[in-house]
């Protein structure tokens, strides 16, 4: 059977290609489907390209290799290992250090109170300060590495007695203003 209707359409296919639908047809056919109705949008699941991810990976290595190399070429300047030149006075140098510290954070309590009192004493304190740096980064080029790491903690040394003085000095001070204060209550 369908052999006969294959040769049927050849031979009467001039025939088919005759008619044509009329021009309203489709409009017709419109107005018996349902309204469309719009769905909404579905947000599209956003998806990544292992391409795209091995690029930011590789970023990201690369931002964190620099960063760490100036790390490290940061820690080779300002990181003297003491201990290679003196064992003893690097022991000293880090307990002057840590005296010194520790009277400075004392010495910044009285800001508050009395500054004037404070810059003059913290001016004293940065001209030494300053001598400490130029020493220690002269220590880097020292032929005499030991000798200049002595000089640091003499300098220390002498930061803490001046410090310890003024704490003293601050400390006669408020002890004289309270006795003071308390003769004027007594009158």
């Amino acid at each position: 059977m369908s052999k006969r209707l294959e040769d049927f359409i050849k031979y009467n296919k001039d025939e088919f290609d005759e008619i044509e639908p009329s021009a309203d047809l489709w409009s017709k056919i419109e107005k018996h489907l349902p309204p469309v109705v719009e769905m909404p949008k579905k947000r599209e699941a956003k998806t990544f390209s292992l391409n795209f991810v091995l690029r930011v990976a590789a970023m990201i290595i690369v931002v964190m290799s620099i960063a760490f190399g100036l790390y490290l070429k940061n820690q080779k300047k300002g990181g003297i290992d003491y201990a290679a030149i003196n064992p003893q006075y690097a022991k000293q140098q880090m307990h002057y250090a840590s005296l010194v510290e520790t009277k400075r954070t004392e010495l910044k309590a009285i800001a508050k109170t009395d500054p004037q009192l404070y810059s003059e004493f913290t001016s004293e304190i940065a001209q030494m300060d300053s001598v400490y740096k130029k020493l220690n980064r002269d220590l880097l080029t020292s032929p005499n590495q030991e000798e200049v790491l002595r000089a640091m903690i003499r300098n220390l040394q002498v930061q803490t007695e001046v410090l310890n003085q003024q704490l003293n000095v601050i400390e006669n001070y408020n002890q004289m203003k309270k006795e003071q204060n308390n003769d004027e209550k007594n009158i």
